[in-house]
């Protein structure tokens, strides 16, 4: 037999409102009575009926947060972060990944606010900003984290991005390379990487004067191996190569095995986000680091806030990257790779 609220009541020995503000986190309680209340329910199994409560116009103690890709390391650890301390708020998360598709963005917001969540996280790669404008001017409760939207009035959790760029550009300039590859999805995070390289390297007298273009599709390790293998295969290799995730740039390092060489004595490669995989791959990645628990916790904090009604005013967070050096690095060897290249 289910059990309920009132069988919670009786055996923590406290009323019906007790319990209920206990759920819903609302009132003046005593931690002892809700620590006995929450030991109770643990005991009974209960689970409170959420959507019933939503009906009432009481909070689903639910989160929606809606990512564009979980197959990425990156947002899966983010995903991780966030569901991490929304449970010790005592709050769930509802993930949608969408695939970087508009279709699926508005698919998943519509769904979510049927279910009737407290709130909503986007995360970078959510390009519709109708919907978030809409958002805004319902006045519902989100936030935004690791992409900056400045035209809106709405909690922010971001990185510098054009710093992350700037540092790895730095990086392999310092180490003598000056023919340098990039490989980016046209996203804003992976624009704002591309201009912060371009910047290091006009600091340096150096331009980006070899042709450029926007990988399609999902920013995964195969798009990696193809825009390597084409700079190679082209006119004027590159000595290095910066892919602006750590997926892409495993999928460089792949395509430089595949070509008869080595990574990186031959070509060095740079990635963004030191994920867990940057320290399994070999050789070991050299990665621009995002402080991705920091940026879960500090997200789901201003969310929490935002539905409790505790901050009116709106903040914007920007977090700084780092870079973190490991083996897939090293001075400029190479003075004529194309040579290197066509003896092989």
């Amino acid at each position: 037999m289910k059990v309920t609220i009132y069988d919670v009541a009786k055996e923590a020995n406290v009323s019906i409102a007790t319990v209920s503000k206990v759920i819903n986190n609302t009132g003046r309680i005593g931690e002892k009575t809700k620590r006995k209340v929450l030991e109770v329910m643990k005991q009974l199994d209960y689970q409170p009926n959420m959507m019933a409560s939503a009906l009432m116009g009481k909070q689903t103690k639910t989160i929606g947060l809606l990512i564009p890709d979980l197959a990425n390391p990156f947002f899966s650890e983010l995903a991780r972060s966030i569901e991490d301390r929304a449970h010790e708020f005592g709050y769930n998360l509802v993930i949608c990944s969408t695939d970087y598709q508009t279709e699926k963005e508005n698919k998943y917001l519509a769904l979510l606010k049927r279910k009737s969540v407290d709130g909503f996280i986007l995360a970078s790669g959510f390009e519709d900003l109708n919907k978030v404008e809409e958002l805004v001017k319902e006045d519902v409760p989100v936030a935004i984290v690791a992409r900056d939207l400045p035209m809106f009035s709405i909690n922010t959790v971001a990185l510098d991005d054009f710093m992350g760029g700037y540092l790895a550009a730095s990086h392999l300039i310092e180490l003598g390379h000056q023919n340098i590859g990039v490989i980016a999805r046209d996203v804003w995070s992976n624009r704002e990487r591309l201009r912060g390289f371009k910047q290091a390297l006009e600091e340096s007298n150096l331009e980006f004067t070899r042709e450029f273009e926007y990988i399609n599709g999902i920013s995964h390790v195969e798009p990696g191996k193809f825009m390597t293998a084409k700079y190679l295969k082209g006119k004027n290799p590159p000595t290095a190569i910066f892919a602006c995730n750590d997926l892409l740039a495993i999928g460089a390092i792949q395509a430089v095995k595949e070509q008869g060489m080595r990574v990186p004595d031959d070509i060095s490669v740079v990635g963004f986000d030191n994920t867990l995989i940057a320290t399994i791959v070999e050789p070991p990645l050299t990665t621009v680091a995002q402080p991705i628990q920091h940026m879960g916790r500090e997200v789901l904090d201003l969310i929490i806030s935002m539905i409790k009604g505790e901050k009116k005013e709106k903040m914007r967070l920007t977090l700084l990257p780092s870079l973190v050096t490991r083996n897939s690095t090293a001075k400029n060897r190479n003075k004529d790779l194309k040579e290197k290249l066509e003896n092989l």
